[in-house]
């Protein structure tokens, strides 16, 4: 996909100030996952009142957390979430590739 004059933009912005970056890549991530968490209830053909249930919790409850609206989700009601639509929960943690492209530059030059 070529990009347009915004998305250049966009990514000099980003690449200008790693702050911004980082919030950026935090917030994606954060609606990635849910993304996920809809998409699965979805497939599983159930209401946010049925996963609700499943889950001994009210309605709204489930909106907010799909919504993004409930911050700073625990492991633990990712789980709960998971279990409740036949789904599981797997945290990978890697090294970010700008990160590690970076260390790996510091170890040929030191």
């Amino acid at each position: 996909m070529k990009k347009t004059a915004f998305m250049r933009w966009i990514d000099s912005r980003l690449k200008a100030n790693p702050r911004l970056a980082r919030e950026v890549d935090e917030l994606v991530s954060e609606m990635k996952l849910e993304q996920e968490l809809v998409a699965l209830r979805e497939k599983r053909g159930l209401s946010q009142r049925e996963l609700a249930k499943r889950l001994g919790a009210s309605q709204p409850y489930v909106a907010k957390l799909e919504s993004g609206r409930i911050k700073n989700v625990g492991v633990t009601t990712l789980v709960k979430y998971a279990r409740a639509v036949g789904g599981s929960v797997t945290i990978k943690i890697e090294p970010k590739k700008r990160l590690a492209a970076r260390r790996a530059r510091l170890r040929k030059a030191g």
